[in-house]
């Protein structure tokens, strides 16, 4: 069975139908302007860009989602002691806990920060 096309949102990267996303993209971006104006100044992004979209059929579909998923992922801010990125809302909490470990143990499980996933898993 084949999986319904859907399109990332080059805001915040998630997964919306051909029709649901000239709905959210304008709603997302005006979310965005309102977290990044609550931010310290020093923490403030530059407003996301919409990816330009490639003429095309299904296998563009793929390129512009990879696009878009880019764009959302550039919004994310590393931590200066453990490198780990995360939305600067949520950089702000972890570090009042990080200890800069790149490597933190929870009984027999390790979770690597310095891990990254390939978007052609994602998308390919």
């Amino acid at each position: 069975m084949l999986r319904p096309c859907f399109r990332v949102c080059y805001i915040c990267g998630k997964e919306f139908g051909s029709q649901s996303i000239s709905i959210h993209e304008p709603q997302c971006l005006e979310k965005w302007r309102i977290e990044n104006d609550q931010l310290p100044r020093h923490l403030r992004r530059p407003e996301p860009r919409r990816p330009e979209a490639l003429p095309g059929g299904s296998c563009v579909l793929t390129a512009d989602n990879e696009a878009a998923y880019q764009s959302a992922q550039a919004q994310l801010l590393p931590c200066g002691n453990c490198g780990r990125t995360f939305l600067p809302d949520r950089l702000v909490v972890h570090q009042r806990s990080c200890k800069g470990n790149a490597t933190q143990s929870f009984g027999k499980w390790h979770i690597f920060s310095c891990v990254r996933f390939s978007t052609s898993c994602l998308f390919g």
